[in-house]
């Protein structure tokens, strides 16, 4: 058998890539329903006879490339790809400079026809960047592993992005840094007195960047925080002005009951996504888990959440095996990546959290962000293939040497039985 098929086959095919390709397969079924009332040109009507199934159709291409990202991130060793960390942070600080001075409400850049956020693109790099620099920066000296370093490290590292983001008004995108730090801080062994006093500061400076730093960098910021926390007091909330998206989709999650109304259901049927209710424009991106509950209904909801669950019991489980810290810290990061999507996302749309605007992974038609999440979702899985293959081991010779211990293991214990009578 060929090192190829034998990588292929070292995949953790069930449950891991069976979640994944499930998420994704039914957020093509959802984008079809949530975007069929987006405005779309005449040739597109055309071709596809509604919006709905042209978004569809996008999100499969999308899925395509995605998929040559993901099973040639898992085969390669994360040890090599992690080498492009640097590089890749470099290209899109850059972008994310370049689309500061863009003349585009949410920031996105062209290249070769494709758009894209940059914002996004500086995450999955500065993930890249902080396990790579945890994990070989001690190596050179010791002292470059105490923890005032290594706090450094994750702080410059995310510092940088944060900011930029922040200066473009993406509250969204920059929140998902905060636990993608914590658990960075948490599994790259900073001890609990220096967390907990980096809290305490955090606390404290709470008051400051709301009301001097967040207005200077988001215009919409502090609305949209002060509007959710008026409805959190049940205070009144003018409806059809900054209330509209977040009381219309709460109100579609709240009513669809056990069943939902059904797929892709009219107005006849009771949809509030047919009437226009849910903001039709980003119903398939950042609003679809509103389409989703209304839709599915609360057993449609509770799947999905019970599946992005086992996905990210799956990337910690797979952490927990690593074979180094820098595995060990990839794939707890891309957890807490998804998990800040995930929680943000679904937050909005049930007001446990203020309108951020941020895409739904796997699910929601977001175009590179499908591509940016199966690469992590093979990063994940290539810790998994190699953890244990060793540093200028082959896994050939891993799995060599893995049989040879497990051999001597039932020697031992055949021996044991025998010098006990057993």
């Amino acid at each position: 058998m060929t090192p190829f098929l034998k990588k292929l086959l070292r995949l953790n095919w069930i449950p891991f890539v069976l979640l994944v390709y499930g998420l994704l397969i039914f957020g093509v079924f959802m984008i079809e329903s949530a975007a069929r009332h987006v405005a779309v040109s005449p040739e597109v009507l055309d071709q596809y006879g509604e919006a709905g199934k042209y978004f569809s159709e996008m999100h499969k291409k999308w899925i395509a490339v995605g998929s040559l990202v993901f099973f040639g991130a898992a085969l390669v060793d994360y040890r090599w790809i992690r080498w492009f960390g640097l590089p890749f942070y470099v290209v899109s600080l850059v972008l994310m400079a370049k689309a500061m001075g863009q003349d585009d409400s949410v920031h996105r850049l062209t290249i070769g026809g494709f758009s894209f956020q940059p914002a996004q693109l500086g995450v999955s790099a500065g993930i890249l960047v902080i396990a790579w620099l945890l994990q070989d920066l001690p190596k050179l000296h010791r002292w470059l592993g105490a923890p005032f370093v290594r706090i450094g490290i994750i702080g410059l590292v995310s510092a940088v992005p944060f900011f930029m983001v922040m200066k473009m008004g993406d509250m969204g995108s920059a929140l998902v840094w905060l636990p993608v730090v914590v658990v960075a801080l948490l599994v790259g062994g900073v001890p609990f007195r220096h967390m907990s006093f980096m809290a305490l500061i955090g606390v404290g400076m709470v008051p400051l960047l709301y009301f001097i730093a967040l207005p200077m960098v988001s215009e919409r910021g502090p609305e949209r925080i002060d509007t959710w926390l008026r409805m959190m007091r049940g205070l009144e909330v003018d409806i059809t002005d900054e209330g509209y998206a977040p009381h219309n989709i709460s109100m579609a999650v709240g009513k669809a009951g056990w069943k939902g109304v059904g797929w892709k259901a009219n107005t006849e049927q009771g949809s509030l996504h047919a009437k226009a209710f849910i903001p039709r424009d980003t119903a398939h991106n950042d609003y679809i888990f509103a389409v989703v509950a209304e839709e599915m209904g609360f057993r449609g909801s509770l799947l999905l959440l019970t599946a992005y669950a086992l996905l990210l019991v799956q990337c910690l489980f797979i952490a927990f095996y690593s074979r180094d810290m820098g595995g060990r810290m990839l794939a707890s990061m891309v957890a807490a990546l998804l998990f800040a999507h995930i929680f943000e996302s679904i937050g909005m749309c049930v007001l446990l959290t203020p309108i951020t605007g941020i895409p739904l992974p796997f699910v929601s038609y977001s175009g590179t962000f499908v591509v940016i999440c199966m690469m992590m979702m093979g990063l994940v899985q290539s810790v998994w293939i190699h953890r244990n293959v060793k540093e200028g081991m082959n896994i050939e010779a891993a799995e060599s040497k893995s049989r040879a211990e497990n051999d001597e293991g039932r020697g031992v214990s055949r021996l044991a039985r025998v010098g006990t009578g057993g």
